[in-house]
C-alpha cells in the first residue's frame, strides 16, 4: 500500500502565499511594510497591508473625532503606499491589498491573519517604553506560535 500525498512540494511555490503585515503610520511599522514587500516580491506572494484601527473607549463617544481621526490614517496610510507602488512600477512588482479591522493592535492582527490565511505575518518593534514590560503585539504574536512572525526594528 503506498501512502498518498494530499499536497505536493513544486519548486518555486513552496513559499508564503499571503504575507502581512501590520500598520500603524510609525516609523517601524513603515519600515515592517518596506520589508513585507520586499519579501512578498521575491516570493511572489499577496502583500496584505492590514491597519487595525483603535475601538473608541467609552469616553470618546462624545464627538467620535476618533473615529474620524481612525479614518484618516487608514486613507492616509494607502496613499502612502499607493504612492510608494508607484514609484517602483515596473521596476518591482508587488501585489497589495489594504485590510482595515478594528480592535486592539493585537486581536485585530490575529483576526486578518485568520480571515486572510496569512502564511507569515511582519510588524514592526515597538515604539513604547511600556511594552518592555506588558509585552508587545510582536511578542505576543510570537507566544501564539500560528505563523512565522518577523520583527522588524
Amino acid at each position: 500500500m503506498t501512502e498518498q500525498h494530499s499536497h505536493q512540494f513544486e519548486r518555486g511555490t513552496d513559499g508564503p502565499k499571503v504575507i502581512l503585515v501590520g500598520v500603524d503610520g510609525s516609523d517601524s511599522s513603515l519600515r515592517a511594510a518596506a520589508y513585507a514587500g520586499g519579501l512578498a516580491r521575491r516570493q511572489r506572494a499577496l502583500l496584505a497591508v492590514v491597519y487595525v484601527q483603535p475601538v473608541m473607549a467609552a469616553g470618546a463617544v462624545l464627538g467620535a473625532p476618533v473615529a474620524d481621526t481612525a479614518e484618516e490614517i487608514a486613507e492616509d496610510l494607502v496613499a502612502q503606499i499607493r504612492d510608494a507602488a508607484e514609484r517602483v512600477k515596473g521596476i518591482f512588482e508587488v501585489r497589495w491589498e489594504f485590510h482595515t479591522f478594528r480592535g486592539d493592535p493585537y486581536n485585530g492582527l490575529v483576526k486578518a491573519a485568520d480571515d486572510l490565511k496569512a502564511d507569515a505575518v511582519v510588524v514592526g518593534a515597538s515604539e513604547q517604553a511600556g511594552h518592555r514590560i506588558v509585552g508587545s503585539v510582536a511578542v505576543r504574536l510570537v507566544k501564539a506560535g500560528r505563523w512565522p512572525v518577523t520583527v522588524v526594528p
